[in-house]
């Protein structure tokens, strides 16, 4: 069907709007127009058809067979205009932001604080995904990645160092180390059994080192796959165990856990990643956000 062959759109909408409104009194009052138009418009619409659409029923009208199909595709058409014009109207929502971090910081650190974040940032949508490691290719496809990790920077990717990394011993009070430990030097460690894990395997020896001690003599006991893990582990007062210090925040000021010779730089830091591209304006509002929380 071409253009010309269909009626004209004032008369569909004063049939639609009779049809649906039961009377042409009503339909003029809806259209804001007068009675004798809307009268004009069906009237026109039945010459252009060659059909009777409505019947006189009393002092109202009743469509007729041809009406009905005529009403129900005239409320389809007109409903899917008005929710296309809606849709059109709206503005597009930005694209989510997919950030990457591991699942201890993500659980530990940002969930407690994201709250804030959408406060601080309330135009960005995020959209967090746990991912473990450093400048892998899973994360090469996020728009960035939230990392503890040491220099030097991998090519292909703009690197943003946030803040240093400092580490330290922590034991929850109620362990018999915690009050062995509060007035002895850092060797004492390694008289006690040591909680560890496998996703930062380094972490107790570069400890030892940096406190003038032998790697080969802490008795590592019980092993956990996440950091996550080993802190809850820590909090539940099974053994001394090594964390970043903004993981473990909240955990000292409430005296879940303890820190018996505070806390130490070792040379990394947090960092916000991204690959290599156009400029991210989000990107760089949520390392600022980032940077001012770890101060």
């Amino acid at each position: 069907m071409t253009a010309s062959s269909l009626p004209p759109l004032n008369a569909l909408r004063a049939f639609e709007a009779t049809a649906r409104l039961g009377g042409v009194g009503r339909a003029a009052q809806a259209l804001h127009v007068t009675h004798g138009a809307v009268s004009r418009q069906l009237k026109l619409l039945e010459d252009h058809l060659g059909l009777a659409l409505f019947q006189r029923a009393g002092r109202g009208l009743r469509l007729t067979a041809a009406g009905t199909r005529l009403q129900d595709a005239c409320s389809e058409a007109f409903t899917g205009i008005e929710d296309c014009v809606r849709a059109l109207r709206r503005p597009a929502a930005s694209p989510a932001l997919v950030l990457g971090c591991s699942g201890s910081v993500l659980a530990r650190w940002m969930i407690p604080r994201l709250p804030a974040l959408q406060a601080a940032l309330p135009g960005v949508r995020l959209q967090w995904s746990a991912l473990d490691g450093s400048f892998t290719e899973t994360q090469a496809t996020l728009d960035a990645v939230l990392l503890l990790a040491q220099g030097p920077w991998p090519r292909g990717w703009q690197v943003r160092e946030l803040a240093p990394e400092r580490v330290g011993v922590v034991v929850a009070p109620s362990h018999p180390a915690a009050q062995r430990l509060r007035h002895v030097p850092p060797s004492a460690l390694l008289r006690e059994t040591l909680l560890h894990t496998s996703s930062r395997p380094q972490a107790w020896p570069a400890w030892a080192q940096s406190h003038g001690l032998d790697p080969g003599q802490l008795q590592l006991g019980t092993g956990f796959e996440h950091l996550y893990y080993l802190l809850e582990a820590a909090v539940a007062g099974l053994g001394p165990a090594i964390a970043p210090e903004p993981l473990v925040a909240e955990d000292l000021a409430a005296g879940r856990l303890v820190a018996p010779w505070g806390f130490a730089a070792t040379g990394g830091f947090w960092v916000l990643a991204r690959p290599d591209g156009p400029v991210d304006a989000r990107v760089h509002a949520l390392a600022d956000w980032v940077t001012a929380q770890l101060r």
